[in-house]
């Protein structure tokens, strides 16, 4: 059994790490309302993006742009978008899990490209990858900016346009709730054809409008800006769900901190006991033997 002194040291070192994760889930929680609002209010905005490249787009009978240009799937690039720190639970495993998945399901490839978003993404596959990509962007998630997703859309469409890759995945996190996070795996490049065109299942006719200047222009403009933001939106989402899931992390942790030490403070009142009644015992026998 531990001694007394033991018992006290574990207690003090205990009650000091509940109080950082407790610091640090109230430091998550202020941070993840920010990055939550942000998120959320960018999905309208990328509906309505959707919507209006699908009534262009349907005005346009045979677009020619270099992001629509459909080849086989030879060369890949994968954005893969983690956080830049850890005490997050399973938040960067789960991403890189899906990309070792992703991996093993396209045996079809013949070589990938990893460009890492965040610093644990960059530390994970510096070691791994077979292939990295000449530019990396960690410590971006301090303060994700549009800028971050311009260079990256301008990265990514160079690649693409002068034939360097075949298509551009993404991996990353995209926020639930505060309590679950979900992996998502999106094919960006090429922008198909499917994300640009008027679905029927809606049952409504796009509203008729006058171009000026064409349809072909606009079509062209709007490309890349699309790209941008769907980039931009997905480093909002992982940066809300990185908060998300450090607060519950942090929150986990400091309940198990807590039954330790009630676990850990009943040991040591009844070793504390166990020792007094020891002692008196031993004063009693004394007594009785002078006696």
């Amino acid at each position: 059994m531990a001694s007394l002194i033991d018992i006290r040291r574990r207690l003090r070192s205990l009650k000091n790490t509940q109080q950082i994760t407790r610091a640090m889930k109230m430091v998550a929680a202020a941070k993840l309302r920010r990055s939550q609002d942000r998120a959320i209010a960018a999905r309208p905005y990328a509906k309505l993006l959707r919507e209006v490249l699908a009534s262009v787009s349907s005005r346009v009978t045979e677009a020619k742009h270099p992001l629509l240009a459909s080849r086989e799937e030879k060369r890949v690039t994968l954005l893969v978008v983690a956080g830049d720190r850890g005490l997050a639970g399973a938040f960067n495993a789960n991403v890189h899990r899906a990309v070792l998945s992703l991996l093993a399901e396209k045996r079809g490839w013949e070589s990938v490209t990893v460009l890492p978003i965040g610093k644990k993404a960059l530390d994970y596959w510096k070691r791994r990858a077979k292939q990295l990509a000449p530019k990396a962007y960690p410590g971006i998630f301090a303060r994700v900016e549009y800028a971050h997703a311009r260079e990256i859309a301008e990265y990514l469409a160079g690649e693409f346009t002068e034939d360097r890759t075949d298509a551009v995945y993404v991996v990353a996190n995209e926020f639930k709730s505060v309590i679950a996070q979900i992996i998502r795996v999106e094919k960006v490049l090429p922008i198909e054809r499917a994300q640009t065109t008027v679905t029927e299942a809606s049952g409504q006719r796009p509203a008729e409008f006058i171009y000026e200047p064409d349809p072909e222009t606009i079509l062209a403009r709007l490309l890349p800006r699309y790209l941008e933001f769907v980039i931009f939106r997905m480093l909002l989402e992982s940066a809300a769900a990185e908060h998300a899931a450090r607060m519950t992390a942090m929150d986990s942790a400091s309940r198990n901190a807590g039954e330790l030490i009630d676990s850990l403070t009943l040991t040591y009142n009844r070793a504390r006991q166990a020792r007094i009644t020891k002692e008196l015992i031993e004063i009693v026998s004394g007594s009785a033997a002078q006696e």
